[in-house]
């Protein structure tokens, strides 16, 4: 077969029109010859054309298909053409073939022309591939940056916090991450380290030669980005000590700051193998931003670590004391905070040992969890420092007023508290002497050994809401058999039972109390609060605080 090139586009001799294409003419006029024309068209298409004919031969390449594939020419059998993808596809009757070729990506399709003859329409993709490639990547990171914010978010402890950090990156970013810490103090430095052969996240504490040793790290810790670098050609002990004895000879090295709190938590270290491609600029921006999240967990970590710590503590002192040993009477207390997971609230009681006896003290704070805490805080300092100066119950009272008035911006919080304030002295003859003080709180309740139960009614205003305030007292004999129990309103406005609304109330307290009659105050209370507990059904909304006193 001879064939012809014309116009860069190349048929055989006979020179039909390519493809079978037709122009359209008047019925019965003579059709031009318009192959010159055919051909033209065909140059100037953006895609590739090869067409063959039944038995597999080139027939035509237009000028296109000579730039993309200059090793098939017009009479090249295609299935065994230098293009490989396209050779395959020829060869198994495929319709399509997609394949990298002299820095291009092809994608070719097939179609079936007259008399067995076919026609290739090959497509430049490579932008097309890129941009694809590009979306995908970016969906990936972003993927990545997503699943690695919900990580970081579920914990707020410092080292579950720390194992996440270097678990995520590995192995999507490295083959091992390494998180640097420096304490506050002139110390040594402390690294936790994962990597893919690891069971689990690794730590250690290593030499401040670690710091200079490694790429980029001591600029991390100072806060500044540092660019990836190769590992030290010269391992040192501290460089081989954080690495896995299987991990191999490590490549590239990145090393970024992880700010959090205001400060640098730390410095993230992404290593990997000798072998696997260097961090590229997307890498190292997809790398600093997962740095930044993981100092901003790490700090809020260690801010919610400090908050524990002092929370702790203020828990620790105004946790309910441990009673003293009072001549003639045996006590007992009980307390429950509402719904907080720190064991204070607003609800407090006291018991504190004066000249000849004791003065004991049971009020409700305005308010609940840690804000009702401190005011709880001031005033039973504030007692144990009046007591030193004034033991009547009353007189007390009043000076505990004007204290809590005079503290700094007393008027703006308006915090106040409701008190039964008392004192205990042996009496003669057996008993005791109880005076006691009221500042609008419930009044408490005496039983007697045969069950009855009254109240003692004492009254008054809330204490540190007026300065005019006024309070009420009493004074009464406690026999030995009989026991007063002083309560918070948390006890009578329990809300529970069938339907969870209802209120405990004074009229079950009361039941509860005569049932309980001969027990000792401390079987007493665990009874009251076992009652409470099913009352309640695991609901407390209040604070709950009570106090027995029995004669011996």
């Amino acid at each position: 077969m001879t064939t012809t090139r014309r116009g860069g586009v190349t048929d055989p001799a006979g020179g039909g029109r390519p493809g079978g294409s037709r122009t359209r003419q008047a019925s019965g006029a003579t059709p031009p010859d318009d192959s010159r024309l055919s051909h033209e068209v065909l140059d100037g298409l953006a895609e590739a054309v090869v067409t063959t004919d039944h038995a597999g031969l080139v027939t035509l390449v237009n000028a296109t298909a000579t730039a993309f594939l200059p090793e098939v020419v017009a009479g090249t059998d295609l299935t065994s053409c230098p293009v490989p993808a396209l050779a395959r596809a020829a060869a198994h009757g495929a319709d399509s073939f997609d394949a990298e070729h002299h820095g291009r990506r092809l994608r070719g399709v097939r179609r079936e022309l007259a008399a067995g003859r076919h026609a290739w329409y090959v497509r430049d993709v490579t932008d097309e591939h890129a941009r694809a490639e590009a979306l995908h990547v970016e969906r990936s990171r972003t993927a990545f940056l997503a699943r690695a914010g919900s990580h970081l978010g579920l914990s707020l402890q410092r080292e579950q916090t720390l194992r996440a950090v270097v678990t995520l990156p590995v192995p999507y970013l490295a083959d091992l991450a390494l998180a640097v810490q420096l304490p506050p103090a002139e110390g040594q430095p402390r690294w936790i380290r994962y990597a893919g052969s690891d069971p689990a996240p690794v730590t250690g504490v290593a030499a401040r030669s670690l710091v200079g040793s490694l790429p980029g790290v001591a600029e991390a810790l100072r806060g500044q980005a540092a660019a990836p670098g190769g590992w030290p050609r010269e391992e040192t002990p501290d460089l081989a000590a954080v690495l896995p004895p299987d991990f191999g000879r490590p490549g590239t090295v990145l090393a970024s700051p992880m700010r959090g709190g205001g400060r640098t938590a730390g410095a993230l270290v992404l290593i990997r193998r000798d072998g696997r491609a260097c961090f590229d600029r997307r890498d190292v921006e997809l790398a600093r931003q997962f740095a930044a999240r993981a100092g901003a967990a790490i700090g809020a970590a260690e801010l919610y670590g400090e908050q524990v710590h002092l929370a702790r503590v203020l828990e620790h002192s105004l946790l309910p004391p441990e009673l003293p040993t009072v001549p003639g009477a045996a006590l007992a207390g009980g307390y429950r905070a509402a719904g907080d997971r720190l064991r204070i609230g607003g609800d407090f009681y006291d018991v504190l040992p004066i000249p000849g006896g004791a003065l004991f003290a049971l009020g409700d704070v305005a308010g609940k969890g840690v804000g009702a805490a401190v005011l709880t805080g001031r005033v039973r300092q504030c007692l144990q420092t009046l007591r030193l100066v004034e033991q009547r119950p009353l007189e007390l009272l009043r000076l505990l007023n004007r204290a809590l008035l005079d503290a700094p911006d007393a008027a703006r919080r308006s915090q106040f508290t409701t008190l039964l304030l008392g004192t205990l002295e042996a009496a003669s003859g057996g008993g005791l002497t109880v005076r006691i003080a009221g500042g609008g709180h419930p009044s408490p309740l005496l039983l007697r050994p045969d069950g009855g139960v009254a109240p003692v009614v004492v009254g008054g205003m809330p204490v540190g809401a007026l300065a005019t305030a006024r309070f009420a007292a009493a004074e009464f004999r406690l026999f030995p058999g009989e026991l007063l129990l002083a309560y918070s309103d948390g006890v009578t406005e329990a809300r529970g039972g069938p339907g969870g609304q209802a209120m405990f109330g004074e009229e079950r307290l009361r039941a509860a109390l005569a049932s309980a009659a001969g027990l000792p105050p401390a079987a007493l209370v665990d009874r009251l609060i076992q009652l409470l507990d099913e009352w309640l059904d695991g609901q407390s909304r209040d604070d709950i605080a009570m106090l027995a006193v029995a004669a011996v």
